[in-house]
């Protein structure tokens, strides 16, 4: 069983689009697959597109199974936020580490909430999450245009202790972009800038896949 925590360096940067279409490009290189979200918030108006709704729907699992209901919260807030907007009891990383079954079998994508150092529990953020679940591997999801380098220094910084592979979302063959990829490459980044290549890179650093 491998667990792959997946990041985000800030909101909005296709986190789960991303894991979705990793969770398909493993499935058909016949790889198990399944998928959590520890806690999750949303706009009413997301309902039937939430996160958890859609990790489901690539691995076919049912939706409490990705994320437990008591860890959906209708407020477009970090979690812990959220509950306590709500009037809800708050809760910890142990608490999330506990509800978290992953998988005993092929791979467990585990994607967090906002970025590294954005809080997902009362006591801690995704990274203490990371670290509680015993992931090894991070996928950091960054967008690949201004502000990219700044934002996947400090992220991979905050992810210290893990093996981190970083997609650049989103990436067209644009000077921009490229420059980029480069300039991260030579700082000594693993850099993917496709789901293909991160599934590869992934592969080849993963003895058991």
């Amino acid at each position: 069983m491998t667990t792959i925590f997946v990041a985000g360096t800030g909101t909005d940067v296709g986190k789960t689009w991303v894991t979705v279409k990793l969770i398909a490009e493993f499935r058909a290189r016949g790889h198990a697959v399944s998928a959590r979200k520890p806690a999750q918030s949303f706009a009413l108006d997301e309902r039937g597109t939430t996160d958890a709704e859609l990790l489901a729907a690539a691995t076919r699992e049912p939706t409490t199974a990705v994320c437990p209901p008591q860890r959906w919260y209708e407020v477009a807030m970090a979690p812990p936020m959220a509950a306590a907007v709500l009037r809800r009891p708050g809760f910890t990383i142990a608490d999330l580490a506990a509800e978290t079954v992953t998988s005993p079998d092929g791979i467990t994508f585990v994607e967090g909430a906002g970025g590294p150092r954005s809080p997902l529990a009362d006591d801690g953020d995704n990274v203490a999450f990371a670290r509680a679940i015993g992931a090894r591997f991070v996928v950091l999801v960054s967008d690949a245009g201004l502000g990219t380098i700044n934002a996947v220094e400090l992220s991979v910084a905050a992810l210290s202790g893990f093996e981190t592979i970083t997609l650049l979302n989103r990436f067209d063959e644009i000077d921009l972009h490229e420059r980029n990829r480069a300039w991260l490459e030579r700082a000594g980044h693993s850099i993917a800038t496709s789901v293909g290549q991160l599934a590869d890179q992934l592969e080849a650093r993963i003895p058991a896949l």
